[in-house]
């Protein structure tokens, strides 16, 4: 409605572009929080929008002769809005600079990251995202920790807008991790919409780096964009601990199923190990918690506890799994929509409600 209104002149026009400004009033506030993260939580859309406020800046500025003095304040505030949303674009992104695979998120829909960061210089906005080694959005519910050459982005978000769930999914306290520069754990991404099998597989929590309880879903996914039953985070905090950076969460998206039992997750990343554990309470269910592992990297196991990560650039990351019975399935990896592509997932079950993994490299 602004973009149209502002083509044109006359009442009419007029009414379009005062339409277009209340609705704007109304939602920029609701959809951008104040960590800068779009609230439907998901890194592809919230690029999308961050695309679309360009936009709305851009064309203002080539017709501000015809705004209101309203008009102008409107779009100061959404030029203050933009930075903070870089910066959450940043945090939520690897270091080869693509987003990390939350809710619906995928390659090949928005623009890249550097498109919208050159779009931003172009009308003069401040683009300089500051990366901390920790960086804890807490209106989102998302951690990134980084400890020398590893990032590890750290899902304890609520579902999303309780009105708005459509593009999430079962994948609370899931997480990303790179290491080198390469992408080593991963979530499953989305290759389509629709109603399907593979739809709803694709948006359970068994394609996601978490726990899964009874290979059941933590959150209530169904048909292509619905959510019943949601997880709830509990707790989620994010602090650093000497040479460690810690970030922790639980969640009550089992408390379904007998015994309401409780998901806890904790993640320990220094600049030469991660450790990731898990505890279920209680545990009267199999559980196990999923590692997808990125297609470049080969999967090595030695034994029912121990193995190796290969990289691509022939780096070698060890990892342990406690309570031994490790297995590796073979799995499928969506980094685009109509993209499907073989990759391999650790598994690791939960003996009497625990199980952590530990990796190592130098």
């Amino acid at each position: 409605l602004v973009f149209a209104s502002l083509w044109f002149e006359g009442t009419e026009a007029d009414q379009w572009r005062q339409t277009g400004f209340d609705i704007l009033a109304r939602e920029v506030p609701e959809q951008i929080l104040p960590d800068g993260g779009h609230f439907e939580l998901s890194p592809m859309y919230h690029a999308l929008a961050l695309e679309d406020a360009l936009d709305l800046l851009n064309i203002c500025g080539a017709f501000e002769p015809a705004l209101s003095g309203e008009d102008r304040a409107q779009i100061a505030d959404l030029t203050h809005r933009i930075p903070p949303m870089l910066s959450w674009l940043a945090a939520m992104s690897h270091p080869d600079g693509g987003i990390a695979f939350f809710n619906d998120a995928a390659f090949g829909v928005a623009a890249s990251n550097d498109e919208l960061v050159n779009y931003a210089k172009r009308l003069e906005l401040e683009t300089q995202a500051k990366q901390e080694d920790l960086t804890w959005l807490a209106d989102s519910g998302y951690a990134r920790l980084h400890a020398g050459q590893a990032v590890l982005i750290a899902d304890m978000a609520r579902v999303g807008p309780d009105y708005l769930p459509g593009h999430a999914h079962a994948d609370t306290l899931s997480f990303e991790f790179s290491l080198f520069g390469q992408r080593v754990i991963v979530n499953s991404g989305a290759s389509q919409y629709g109603s399907g099998a593979e739809r709803h597989r694709q948006r359970g929590t068994p394609a996601h780096s978490t726990v899964a309880v009874a290979g059941k879903n933590s959150s209530d996914v169904w048909h292509g964009f619905r959510v019943g039953r949601r997880a709830r985070p509990i707790s989620p905090q994010a602090e650093q601990r000497g040479d460690e950076l810690i970030a922790a969460a639980a969640h009550d998206g089992y408390r379904y199923l007998p015994g309401a039992p409780t998901h806890k997750r904790a993640w320990r990343l220094s600049s030469t190990s991660l450790e990731v554990e898990d505890q279920l309470k209680p545990q009267n269910q199999p559980s196990e918690a999923r590692y997808h592992i990125h297609p470049a990297i080969e999967v090595i196991q030695t034994n029912t506890s121990e193995g190796q990560f290969v990289l691509s650039s022939g780096q070698k990351i060890n990892w342990r799994a406690a309570n031994g019975n490790a297995r590796i399935e073979p799995s499928t990896w969506h980094p685009e929509f109509g993209t499907s592509e073989a990759n391999s997932c650790l598994v690791v079950p939960l003996v009497r409600g625990f199980s952590s993994l530990t990796l190592n490299w130098s």
